[in-house]
């Protein structure tokens, strides 16, 4: 028996909710994304936000198997525990780094983003500090999106604070595009030029980055003319691509890459309930039974990321059938109806977000359902839920 099945088995004995997440899924996403971008672009592997839900240790060691090189992450917190498990590709800190930090960035050979002078100035500093070799940093430029990076305006005052310390040295510059997946954005073609002067700028200053990255997983399949060096795709390694549109909403055409989502969310009956028709049920009572009902308990609400939006609108998978989420999905407990499937019995698997056959659950549908995108529906996994890594 493998480990992965006794830890499954472990978990079931305590509270039988939990989430597989299969690291071949992963890798083939990762080698299907780098085969779309050619060679000649880096993928840098985004596993942020504990790598969207999936766990990010287990998830960067099989990227890493798999042939990726760089990973992404928000701070310094969610890259040292990946050095400790034996990561040896760069770790870009994309959001940067808060003050005290500095020391443990060096130490553990994480790539600060930068965009402010303190930034670069600690690193230096730092770097003098402890005899380090010059520390490569990547700028981010704001181009239009408004949240982090140097202003154009404030470019030629950083080109000059970099170029005057020999202990650091500008390795990539990057940038982040609001609306990469609608094609025809405005505001995206505006972000772009904006990003053109940002490099002729740093080109008068004498400064050459090695890498150049704008992409996110909606820029790789929209705009292969801004690939430049690296990309940094994020939900498509996890199975998911957004759809292209057009302002208008409509649909817009795009490469269909054959990703499949690597985690699948489970649980089982803990009881079977008999009501006759008429029975309000759950809080509120916001559902009534219209017939004699078989209704099943799932141990599993809101405290374990299956969002309250799904009451009465979301449906599970039993026994290679769609059983639907009836009354309100509460803290620890929701209720669907099994009355249409033969046999469904206490200890049956349920499928929260995963496949058999024909029949499909996806973080897509729980999004559309909840309001909301893949992205929360997936990171919103709470941590009462273990995660199991599969081969």
């Amino acid at each position: 028996m493998s480990s992965a099945t006794l830890d499954v088995a472990r978990w079931q004995s305590v509270r039988p909710t939990w989430a597989e997440i299969s690291l071949s899924a992963l890798s083939d996403n990762f080698r299907c994304v780098q085969a779309h971008v050619g060679a000649r672009v880096t993928v840098c592997a985004v596993i942020k936000a504990d790598a969207y839900g999936h766990g990010a240790t287990a998830c960067a060691l099989s990227l890493e198997a798999a042939g990726a090189q760089w990973f992404g992450v928000t701070t310094t917190d969610e890259g040292m525990p990946l050095r400790s498990a034996g990561l040896r590709g760069r770790i870009l800190l994309m959001t940067g780094f808060w003050r005290g930090e500095e020391e443990e960035v060096v130490r553990q050979r994480l790539t600060a983003t930068v965009w402010e002078p303190w930034h670069v100035e600690v690193v230096a500093d730092t770097a003098k500090k402890l005899d380090a070799p010059p520390q490569p940093i990547h700028l981010k430029v704001d181009s239009g999106m408004g949240r982090l990076g140097v202003r154009l305006a404030d470019l030629p005052v950083m080109c000059q604070l970099i170029r005057r310390s020999p202990h650091v040295s500008l390795e990539g510059v990057s940038t982040h595009f609001a609306s990469s997946e609608i094609v025809d954005a405005s505001e995206t073609e505006l972000q772009i030029e904006n990003f053109k002067q940002a490099l002729r700028t740093l080109k008068e200053a004498g400064l050459s980055p090695r890498l150049c990255h704008m992409d996110n997983t909606g820029g790789i399949l929209a705009r292969p003319d801004t690939w430049n060096d690296l990309v940094r795709p994020g939900i498509a390694l996890y199975g998911y691509s957004l759809p292209l549109r057009r302002k208008d909403n409509s649909e817009a055409k795009g490469p269909t890459l054959p990703l499949k989502p690597a985690l699948s969310w489970r649980t089982r009956i803990i009881s079977i309930r008999q009501f006759d028709a008429g029975m309000p049920l759950g809080y509120g009572g916001s559902y009534v039974t219209r017939q004699p009902s078989r209704i099943a308990v799932l141990p599993v609400g809101y405290a374990d990321g299956y969002r309250r939006a799904l009451s009465n609108r979301g449906r599970v998978i039993i026994r290679k059938a769609y059983a639907p989420i009836v009354g309100a999905v509460s803290m620890d407990l929701t209720l669907v109806d099994v009355t249409n499937i033969p046999g469904a019995a206490e200890g049956d698997d349920v499928m929260l977000i995963g496949s058999t056959g024909s029949l499909r659950v996806d973080a897509v549908e729980l999004a559309e359902l909840s309001g909301t995108v893949p992205y929360e529906i997936l990171c919103g996994i709470s941590k009462r839920v273990p995660r199991v890594h599969l081969p």
